[in-house]
């Protein structure tokens, strides 16, 4: 094997394994937020929260920045998660009525 091949190969480990966490992460923050929604649905409170949205997206942006990540990229990876959170929370409010 050339070097480049091993270091090739060593460099896709790493992204599989970064790619494996990122899967468990998100899985750990959806368990998060469907108890969110569970809590929103049993007390009657909108599935969305714009001004929470607007304070995460800035956070996120910041936090992008800080680690050298497109802010934009950041913001249409947080904008397309929410949008599931959303769709998970209305259907948990729908499911809540009797």
């Amino acid at each position: 094997m050339t070097d480049a091949t091993t270091e090739l190969q060593r460099l896709r480990a790493s992204i599989d394994n970064i790619d494996a966490a990122l899967v468990f992460m998100l899985a750990e923050r959806f368990r998060c937020t469907k108890q969110v929604g569970e809590l929103k649905a049993e007390h009657g409170m909108p599935a969305s929260d714009p001004g929470r949205e607007e304070r995460q997206i800035a956070r996120l942006r910041s936090l992008a920045e800080e680690a050298d990540l497109d802010p934009e990229f950041a913001q249409k990876w947080f904008g397309f998660v929410v949008a599931e959170v959303i769709r998970h929370h209305t259907a948990a409010a729908q499911a809540d009525k009797p």
